[in-house]
Parts: C-alpha cells; structure tokens; sequence
C-alpha cells in the first residue's frame, strides 16, 4: 500500500472538434469516474480534472471548411461535450478547456521556466511552405502519399493507414490542403524539447521503478526508449494557440502535444488556491486516464516536461486502455462510425448505467475489444434485468408481502448456507476492492455483479415462498439474509452503477453509508421499513436494437456511396512533367513480409533494366506466394528510400476500389520486362 494522503486524477482532454464517442468512455472516462467515485466513497482526499483540447490544426481545418471561426468550432463542441459527460454521471471536480486566461497563462509561464533553464533547443528546420496562402504548413495541412505502405491520403505527422509517425517531408507528392498547390520547402526556427537529454531518467523512472504499470503501457514506453529518443518540436507555424512567449516568434504558437497537458495544471488552479498541493506536494498521488493513442505523450513526453521543470510532481501510474471498436470496424470520427455520447443520452433516456455497465464489463483493457448493439442488448437483459434486478425486486416484493415492508429480525432457524451467504459479502467485497486498487476495472464490476448472482443463488435455492406457511422462522432468517445482500449491494454498485445504486438505496431507505460499511451484515436492523419496489432495469427489446443498426448501416451506406465517387482529378501537369516519369514493366522474382509489419511486403522486382527491391503496403490484400511470377506497373526512377531499414527503388502502381482494397495496374498479357508504360 502507498502512504499517499491525497490524489489527483487526471482524463485526457478530448478533442472539441467533434462530440464524445463510446470509445472515448470505455477507454478513459468511465474507467476514471468509477475509481474517483471508489475513492470519495472510502472518504479520500482525491481530484477528478478534465477539460477540452481547443487548440491545434483540426481544429482550424474544421473551422475554415464551415466557414466559421475556430473560437465557433471549440464552443460549440466544448458544450456538447460538458453537457453529455454531466448528464452521464462522470463527476468532474471541474471540466475546463484550454482557451480561457488561466490556461493561456500558465502554459506561457511554464514555457518560459523551461526557456530561461535553457531546457529547449533553438533549431532551423526544412518545413512546407503554401507560397499561394503565403504561410507555413503544419503537419496536418499537408497530404501525400506514405512512404511505408503507399496510402495516398496520408498526413505529414501520421500516416493513418499504417500508423507509422512521419515527418512531412517525408511523404512522396505533398500537397497543401489549404491551396491544394505543391509546397515549397523553406527554413523556419522553432524550439525543441530534447527528450534524449532525458533518456537515462526515463530508462529508470519507467524501466525500473514502475514495472508494475500495464504491460500495455509498459511495452509501448520500451519500445520508444529502446528505440532511442529525439529532440521534438514544442512550437509550431500557426495562428490558434497559445503564442509562444519570447522574442523572434511571431506568427508561432505552443505545439498542441505541449499545450494541452498543461490544461490539467491550468484547471487545477481555476478549480482551488491550493492547486500547489495536489501538484507539487510529495504526498499526492497523480494518476493519468487515456486511451493507448496517448501513453507516449503522457509517459514519456509530459513528465520528461515536468522533470526539466524540477517543481512538479511525476505520474505515479498511468493506467491506460487499448481501442474500443463498433461492431467489427475501427471507430472512425470521420466516417461517422461510432456511437455518440449525445445521441444515446436521447435515445436511451435515463439508461445512463446500461451503458456504463457494458463499457466497463467490456472495456478494452489490455487489448483491442468490440462494441456490439446484440451484445448491448444482451448484457441488459441476461445481466441486469435477469440478475441484478430481478434478485432485488424479489427481495423488496417479498417484504412487502411477508412483513408490510419492514426488514424481520433474524430467524430462530439459522443453517450454514445462511452463515456462508453472509460471510461471503465481504469476500465478494475484499475481491473489489482489490481490482479497483490495481485498476482492473472488468474484473471489479465482474465481482460486483457475483454479489447480485450471490443473492439470486441464495433466493432460488431457500425458496422462501414454498417454506412460508411450513417454517416461518427460516423465511425470517432467509429475507434477513436476502436484504443484508441487497444493502451491500446498493453501496458496491455505486462506483458503477450510480443512477440504479441510488434509487436502490432510495427503495430500501438506507442512506449516509460510505465503503467501510460494506461487508456489514446489519446495515438494515429488524424493523426497518423498505419503499415500494421499482424496476431498476427494463429489458431493451429486439426493434430498439434494430434502430440502432439501422442507423449503422445508413451510415455504412452513404460512407460506401462516397467511396464510389470518383476523388476529384488533380491539377494539371505538363507533358513535360509527365515524361520525367520512367515507368515499366516489371515482374516479381521473389516477396517476402516485411518483420514486425502488417502492410508490408519485401519484393525483389525485374524491371528489364535490372533487379530491385521494392518496399510495398500490399500485404493485406496479397500473399508472397501468389504473387510470384506477376507483372507489375513500376515507377523506376524515384528516389529510393529507407523503409523499416530497407532501401526500396521503386514504386509498385495500385489501383484502390470504393472499399479500399489495392489492386495491381498490370498489363492486359505478358509482356517482356522493362517494357516502358507510356
């Protein structure tokens, strides 16, 4: 056990480009309120912050593609998003955004700590330049095609296709996404931070102190450590943000990666004057939620920060969550393919708690899992309604029909199954409790639910209504027993499950009980009256469900219908420019995957001219064995590149259809190799 007298928890700031997803909650959220909830209820010292992410370049993509300001953008999603996390129960101690004074200010003074203890490196740097927009391009303003698997549509920080980071230029045809011209290549001055400088106190803060952090967590730290670490640009040639504070950087803001973690600092002291406490006092304990797409960030990147700038304190744990994905397919924000926090709210009025449920019993915790409405309706209706719910109307309904809603006293009859149910309370509880102390939360809301299943067993195997007018004295002790197990249970759901745990505590009339009461076989003594009982759960029904895929597969269909369009054509080339392009026919000798990749496959090519290797992203569409022999369109005289280590001369053409899927642009009938393509 630590010996920390406080904690500060922290939730990644979600983007206010868009509203709240499903995925958002099962990887973050949810997760995070239901440990903050645990610890108020064991009468901890503990802060939930969070806050909306308004800075940084899709932001102003979004904002200059409505034709609005991206002030407009963030505030109407920022509201959104407060609304529908208020409503779903997560208890924010505050929700802030990064665009109010406090954050502009305190990001800037933590900045120039750094700048004045010469923490950052000051460097020229080769960047993309739109001379028709006259500005610099950030990464996310520039498009091309990705060097390692071939995606056209990639960005110069990411390639979304395979994953791989990039810098912009690196991709193969860059264009602007402002202009839609080819940008220029021009020296611009920003600062960097150097995290090799912090690579050896990373190596023993990660490596070997906090072993115990997820393996998820953990592997992914090792790999960017083992890798080696580089110096990373903490401004950025942009007009929204927080402007970086020092002479000679005009027209610069703070990089959203630097910005943004700082939001939990600036929100802290808009929430209390003592926000020093909770982050610079050696006895709180900090803890960072976030989904897997963020570990580096806070992991490696933000403490490395908060070590050069000496005060603060460092993350105790980080325990973070794989993807959650819909029915099958990767959400997706873009193509509409996720379920929205918002919309559920109003299609499942006050069915906050189902889906609470469903996350958390469900939750991507050490790898990738899946959404499924069947799964949704299922989890309802054989869980909550068919155990949960039906043990405890069971209990309050036969109260009420045995002793006019009072709890009886304890039975003169009293058999071991009785003494063994009730013991059994507080294993069920200890075996909570240690889950949500190791952030294991499927496994704690699977325990809480064997204490509904612990009450159902003992109901269905007493059987009180056969025994009522044979042993009244047993009954006695059975809905004694029956009501002690549903006491218990109105506390340990609440962490959980708070909208039902109320109104369950609100139908047996307990009140002021916290975490140390669970386990007590007392909680309600003889003669305490229990209300009329209510549903705590309704079972969802198949056509519910079905407006549900319904609504899926409408969106399936329009993103399918646009796939088929036709991309624009590009901007016209000359014959002279077309000409520069030597490409030929060539066949392949020899494929090969490529180690620790999916897309890629090893080619070794005869191109008439001589054999080459090639680097390809086909390997999810085609097997090395079946495409030896074949022939392929090649470009033969780009530049070759360095990919995963290997030196590709060339590049294979593909044709991609509405869904996605590569093709080879290949000659009509063999042809000899080295045939040019003209």
């Amino acid at each position: 056990m630590d010996n920390f007298k406080r904690t500060l928890v922290t939730t990644a700031l979600p983007y206010a480009n868009g509203p709240v997803h499903i995925g958002h909650l099962a990887g973050v959220y949810v997760p995070a309120d239901i440990y903050v909830r645990y610890l108020r209820m064991k009468g901890e010292d503990v802060l939930l912050i969070g806050g909306s992410d308004e800075h940084g370049v899709p932001i102003t993509l979004k904002a200059k593609n409505e034709g609005v300001t991206p002030q407009d953008i963030v505030d109407r999603y920022h509201g959104i998003i407060k609304k529908s996390f208020q409503e779903f129960g997560i208890t924010f101690d505050i929700y802030s955004r990064t665009t109010t004074e406090t954050h502009y200010k305190t990001a800037s003074e933590f900045f120039k700590t750094l700048y004045d203890k010469g923490e950052f490196i000051e460097k020229e740097s080769d960047q993309y330049y739109d001379e028709e927009a006259k500005q610099f391009l950030a990464d996310r303003y520039i498009t091309g095609t990705c060097p390692h698997c071939g995606n056209e549509g990639a960005y110069g920080d990411q390639c979304e296709s395979c994953g791989t980071s990039l810098n912009a230029t690196d991709l193969i045809n860059p264009v602007s996404v402002i202009s839609g011209s080819v940008p220029v290549v021009r020296k611009t001055k920003h600062w960097y931070l150097p995290l090799d400088k912090h690579e050896p106190f990373l190596k023993k803060w990660i490596l070997e102190d906090h072993k115990e952090w997820k393996a998820n967590v953990y592997g992914q730290c090792k790999s960017w450590i083992d890798q080696g670490l580089q110096p990373r640009a903490v401004s950025r040639d942009l007009d929204w943000g927080v402007p970086v504070p020092v002479d000679g950087a005009d027209g610069k803001v703070l990089y959203v990666w630097f910005d943004a973690p700082i939001g939990y600092i600036s929100a802290t002291k808009e929430l209390t004057p003592e926000w020093e406490k909770y982050w610079k006092d050696k006895e709180t304990k900090l803890l960072h939620f976030i989904g897997k797409d963020n570990i580096v960030f806070h992991c490696i990147v933000f403490p490395s920060m908060l070590k050069a700038e000496g005060s603060f304190n460092l993350p105790e744990n980080v325990p973070a969550n794989e993807f959650l994905n819909l029915e099958g397919d990767k959400i997706s924000t873009s193509r509409n393919w996720a379920v929205w926090l918002h919309e559920y709210l109003e299609d499942f009025k006050d069915q906050q708690d189902v889906l609470r449920y469903v996350l958390a019993a469900n939750a991507p915790e050490t790898k990738d899992n899946d959404f499924t409405w069947k799964d949704f309706q299922a989890r309802n209706n054989n869980e909550l309604v068919a155990i949960l719910g039906n043990f405890v109307n069971r209990a309050i309904v036969l109260t009420h029909k045995y002793y006019d809603g009072k709890t009886p006293e304890m039975g003169s009859v009293v058999e071991d199954f009785d003494k063994q149910s009730l013991e059994e309370i507080s294993v069920i509880v200890n075996k909570v409790q240690s889950s949500l102390d190791q952030y294991r939360f499927r496994e704690a809301i699977k325990e809480m639910m064997n204490l509904a299943r612990l009450g159902n067993k003992y109901l269905a195997d007493t059987e009180p209504w056969k025994l009522i007018k044979t042993d009244e004295e047993r009954v006695k002790t059975i809905m004694y027993v029956s009501l002690q197990i549903t006491a218990n249970l109105s506390v340990l759901m609440e962490p959980f499950l708070p909208f039902s745990a109320v109104k369950l505590q609100n139908m047996i009339n307990l009140s002021d009980v916290n975490w140390s009461d669970l386990g007590k076989t007392d909680l309600l003594k003889a003669g305490h009256v229990i209300n009329k009982p209510e549903l705590l759960f309704a079972k969802i029904e198949d056509e519910t469900i079905q407006t549900q895929l319904d609504k899926l597969q409408a969106t399936k269909t329009a993103n399918e219908a646009a796939a088929k369009t036709a991309a624009p054509a590009k901007e016209n080339i000359s014959f002279d420019d077309f000409t520069k392009m030597d490409i030929r026919i060539g066949t392949i000798l020899e494929a090969e995957k490529v180690a620790k990749t999916k897309k890629l496959l090893k080619l070794l090519i005869d191109t008439g001219i001589d054999k080459r290797t090639v680097v390809s992203g086909i390997a999810e569409y085609y097997k090395p064995e079946d495409i030896i022999g074949k022939q392929v369109s090649i470009l033969v005289n780009l530049a070759p590149r360095n990919i995963k280590g290997i030196e590709s001369q060339g590049m294979i053409l593909m044709g991609e259809d509405a869904n996605g899927e590569l093709v080879f642009v290949q000659p009509s009938k063999d042809i000899k190799a080295g045939s040019e393509v003209r």
